[in-house]
């Protein structure tokens, strides 16, 4: 959720840079970025909490084997002795809720950079607006795609399958971020071609 809320706030600010980029530093100040990831925060650890006194309800046998690296409410709910088939539903509608809205955040944000993008009558200018967004757009894939993969093919692939798919958006997928992010900077450009250089 807190992977899914940052990169929610990292397109809108790629909407404030593309669409208003006179009032950016205005708008995307040091106390309005802190409160966005304070914000970001407290929604995470809302939805979590909202899991743990779910799952606290549920009865499981004795001896209970997670197939999982990690504690995925889906997998636990298929590992409960009791009846779970509301406590399914509720996984899907909180997973909709706190993975819907920023999903909408993220697209909303998009389109209305994509028709600003459209707008610019340069080639340069538009290869230029494209491309601040291009390191953005591939973690927002690469996250998306996978964990969307976990939750929906949870019931049809095999737990092996599905853990491998976790790690890719829980472990993967963030320490992505620093790299890919990183690659629009000069000096790691500079760096990384005289890495490759060396050792070709």
């Amino acid at each position: 959720c807190l992977d899914d809320m940052l990169l929610t706030v990292m397109a809108y600010d790629r909407f404030v840079a593309i669409c208003h980029p006179l009032h950016y530093t205005v708008i995307m100040n040091p106390r309005r970025c802190g409160l966005l990831v304070l914000m970001s925060f407290f929604i995470s650890l809302l939805e979590s909490q909202l899991h743990i006194s779910m799952l606290s309800q549920l009865t499981f046998c004795t001896i209970v084997e997670i197939p999982h690296f990690f504690c995925d409410p889906p997998q636990l709910i298929n590992l409960a002795c009791t009846n779970t088939f509301t406590y399914t539903i509720l996984v899907y509608f909180i997973g909709a809720i706190f993975g819907g809205i920023p999903v909408s955040g993220i697209i909303f944000s998009y389109t209305r950079i994509i028709s600003s993008i459209l707008k610019i009558s340069s080639s340069g200018g538009k290869f230029k607006a494209f491309s601040t967004c291009g390191s953005h757009l591939s973690v927002v894939f690469l996250f998306y795609g996978t964990g969307l993969g976990v939750y929906f093919s949870s019931v049809v692939t095999s737990s092996r399958m599905s853990a491998v798919a976790s790690v890719m958006y829980t472990i993967v997928t963030p320490m992505l971020n620093p790299f890919i992010y990183s690659l629009r900077n000069r000096d790691i450009k500079r760096a990384l071609q005289r890495f490759l250089s060396r050792t070709a």
